[in-house]
């Protein structure tokens, strides 16, 4: 009965698990459901969650009676059901718990037995797994010898898991996804033909990606013409790694003299730094000191507090002790350098560079084309009969007056009698048709029949374009800068009488602007505030200038390379007015001989659009600034004037062309 007990104990634990779960189905038999749903779970229990995301995807949940406690699952935006349950996974690995798949079923553990339940068994590679997923991955080693990796490999596993031999010379390790990637391209570094000699060497004073970057340096520069060959080859036969979370050189070498030869070298630089060590430069590539300073000292618990009134330093001493505070005392920036200057003991110059290689990356960049599309169609027509007649006339005065008038201006026909012999009213547009009678040896109109019928159409197309770094606001400014009258002086009331009249004018901009600022997701999602106008100055009036604007304002989740449509107006406007004599205006035929008619009917079609691409590296933004160049060129190459003898300007500047760069790397 001794024998058996352990047995019972697990039958009584496994029967004991609790299950929390949707309706029970197989999972394969049901698909991933595509509503999105945001995670509230601000230090909820792991059970609790559990059901939920049970509930929400569908899926089998069973969680171990021995995992217990709580944690805080929260996300910004909605995100699906796998996602979910992948940052439940990665919520859950931070507690030293475990979610694994078995048959469907997705079992919460703790991470210590999580090697002994996982199912998941890989002969080629994790890339494709779950990277919070704990699985079992077979490495084939081809040239060294698998024992000689064990020892290079263990450190880099979590304690939980496990590493192995088998017989046909293959590593069996379980642990983690994400971290077998890792490891299958250490594995892939070491295992080369040529390389029987594996050392893993832990660094006490130095930073291991230094060492490494000067064995590289070291090893790949020949010192006279007669030695380049015999290096070369040398260099060939050694393979050196840094591993940052151990603070080790991985070196793989092809014989046992080359390893020592390395070994050498590595003890001989990491030494204890001598007197003033403790302060180091570190020259960065890409960030700014000064903002990465203000990150670091944060990181490290720097606190710069106001002395107070009791404890407040003398007068002379103040400025010190403000510089200090100001300053940090323990990270410096120089920005004509673009430098760290640290002061710090090796531990913490080891931490600080292990951050600061990660921040001092290439930041990605984001080109922003925007598109406005602007359709316009106006259509306008216009039918009036206008006339003017005498009564009768007595003598040389004229008894009574009948006729119509309609509009003003060049419209109206009075206008037109009184002024159009002067000049200083001219009719309106469209055909004119009119008639004139003779009286005492003058001219005067006396009909005046008008027809008109106007088509406009406008096509627009702007496309505004920048290329920003990412979460940096970049603007663009195409336009005028056309002055507006805010405030005039023309009177005086002083007693000399004189005038000395003034104005007071302030500029702004007119035309189209373009203001964003991007920011790059984990997962290439780029998140845009945007801002965008487009203004013109339509109009002037008596308080001045008359500016037509559209602007619009927005932030937006856009993919990268995709193109949305931010806003727009689709607007149709339809007018008509006239004009009549109430009742003659009316009869059949002569009816259009007492009114004056005009309609008009304006649509337009407003649409902005907005297309990022995301330029990681140099290659991108090279290909991507030579096919805008190649572009421009070839509109100046078409724009050349026609060959003329007599002008003997026969050429427009056109830009020179692209060095031949090959952009397929």
């Amino acid at each position: 009965m001794a024998q058996r007990y352990p047995f019972s104990i697990a039958h009584l634990l496994l029967t004991s698990l609790l299950i929390c779960s949707a309706p029970l189905q197989a999972a394969s038999a049901k698909a991933e459901p595509q509503e999105r749903m945001e995670l509230k779970f601000p230090d909820a229990d792991i059970v609790d969650i559990a059901r939920t995301i049970a509930v929400w995807s569908g899926r089998n949940v069973v969680v171990d009676p021995r995992v217990k406690g709580k944690l805080s699952l929260v996300t910004d935006t909605p995100v699906k059901a796998s996602e979910a349950i992948a940052q439940f996974a990665a919520a859950l690995r931070l507690r030293d718990f475990a979610l694994i798949e078995s048959a469907g079923l997705l079992k919460v553990v703790p991470e210590a037995e999580a090697k002994l339940q996982t199912t998941t068994v890989n002969a080629r590679s994790a890339r494709h797994a779950p990277g919070n997923q704990v699985v079992t991955q077979i490495f084939s080693v081809q040239h060294e010898n698998a024992n000689n990796l064990v020892p290079v490999l263990r450190p880099l596993i979590s304690p939980n898991n496990t590493i192995n031999v088998s017989g046909n010379n293959a590593l069996i390790i379980t642990d983690y996804a994400e971290n077998l990637v890792r490891i299958e391209k250490i594995i892939a570094a070491l295992d080369v033909g040529d390389a029987v000699n594996v050392a893993t060497i832990a660094l006490n004073n130095s930073v291991a990606s230094d060492i490494a970057n000067i064995l590289k340096t070291l090893l790949d520069a020949p010192t006279t013409a007669r030695t380049a060959a015999k290096t070369a080859a040398a260099n060939d036969d050694a393979t050196i790694l840094a591993d940052p979370r151990s603070n080790s050189l991985i070196i793989s070498a092809a014989t046992a003299t080359r390893l020592d030869q390395i070994r050498n070298l590595v003890t001989q630089l990491d030494v204890a730094p001598r007197d003033g060590g403790d302060i180091h430069v570190v020259h960065l590539k890409n960030a700014q000191a000064k903002d990465l300073a203000v990150t670091l000292r944060a990181a490290m618990g720097a606190a710069s507090a106001t002395p107070t009134a009791s404890t407040a330093a003398p007068a002379g001493k103040a400025a010190v002790a403000a510089s200090s505070v100001s300053t940090g005392g323990m990270i410096q920036a120089d920005e004509a350098t673009n430098s760290l200057i640290i002061s710090a003991s090796p531990p913490q110059m080891r931490q600080l560079r292990s951050v600061i290689d990660q921040l001092d990356g290439r930041r990605a960049q984001v080109f922003v084309e925007s598109l406005i599309a602007e359709v316009n169609a106006d259509k306008a027509a216009e039918f009036g009969i206008q006339w003017q007649g005498p009564i009768g006339n007595a003598g040389s005065g004229t008894i009574g007056l009948l006729g119509t008038n309609f509009g003003t201006g060049g419209n109206n026909i009075i206008s037109l009698a009184t002024g159009g012999a002067s000049g200083t009213v001219l009719p309106g547009a469209g055909l004119n048709v009119g008639a004139a009678t003779r009286q005492n040896g003058v001219y005067v109109l006396g009909f005046l029949g008008r027809f008109l019928q106007e088509n406009g159409d406008a096509n627009i197309l702007s496309t505004p374009t920048l290329l920003t770094l990412d979460n940096q606001e970049a603007k663009i400014v195409i336009g005028q800068n056309v002055p507006f009258v805010t405030g005039q002086y023309t009177n005086n009331n002083s007693s000399s009488g004189s005038v000395n009249p003034f104005q007071t004018i302030e500029r702004k901009d007119v035309g189209l602007t373009l203001k964003v600022k991007p920011q790059i997701s984990e997962n290439g999602v780029i998140k845009m505030d945007i801002f965008q106008e487009v203004s013109n100055v339509s109009d002037t009036s008596t308080a001045g200038l008359i500016t037509n604007k559209r602007s619009i304002e927005s932030s937006v989740l856009i993919d990268d390379g995709q193109i949305v449509v931010l806003g727009g107006l689709l607007q149709d406007t339809y007018s008509n007015n006239k004009q009549a004599v109430p009742g003659l205006s009316e009869l059949p035929v002569l009816g259009g001989l007492f009114r004056s008619e005009s309609r008009s009917r304006k649509k337009t079609n407003l649409m902005v659009f907005i297309r990022p691409v995301i330029v990681r590296d140099a290659g991108a933004s090279e290909r991507l600034s030579i096919t805008r160049y190649d572009l421009m060129r070839n509109h100046m190459q078409n724009a050349q004037p026609k060959t003329s003898e007599t002008l003997g300007i026969n050429e427009s500047p056109v830009l020179p062309p692209v060095r031949s760069i090959d952009v397929s790397k």
